[in-house]
């Protein structure tokens, strides 16, 4: 939409509450971002700041980025949903939630072969050198979500 229709402010409405889906809604063009569970008086704020030019940001991003910058994170130099691609994340929160491999082919419908390549491709971006560290750092990754 935003390559063929730049001029129309877009707006997303996600059932995901994650602040990954929110950072690359943004990143990719949009004007805001509102998850399903904020269902109140905060879409119609949302959809009317969008509507008038702005960019609608919840408190929680809002007090989430700028704890990113002046944390020692800040000096980090991407972020996960820089690094991996869309795919892998899915299979990297997996992880951190604890599901085998196995598991995470049932629920991505894919081989088990494809989500060991995608733990590979993971383990290598992150420069982890074993299943463990993924697990580890996986778990990290979404406790802190």
């Amino acid at each position: 939409m935003r390559a063929q229709h730049s001029e129309i402010p877009a707006l997303v409405l996600s059932m995901h509450d994650e602040a990954v889906y929110r950072e690359r809604a943004l990143k990719a063009g949009a004007h805001g971002y509102v998850s399903k569970q904020q269902l109140d008086d905060t879409v119609l704020l949302a959809i009317r700041q969008v509507l008038a030019g702005g960019t609608y940001i919840s408190d929680a991003l809002k007090t989430r980025i700028v704890a990113k910058f002046i944390s020692a994170s800040a000096l980090y130099t991407g972020s996960l949903s820089d690094m991996l691609s869309d795919r892998e994340l899915q299979v990297f929160r997996l992880v951190g939630e604890g599901h085998t491999t196995r598991q995470i082919a049932n629920v991505l419908t894919l081989s088990i072969k494809t989500i060991e390549s995608h733990l590979e491709h993971i383990k290598h971006k992150l420069t982890l050198e074993s299943a463990a560290q993924l697990a580890q750092r996986a778990t990290q990754f979404v406790e802190s979500e």
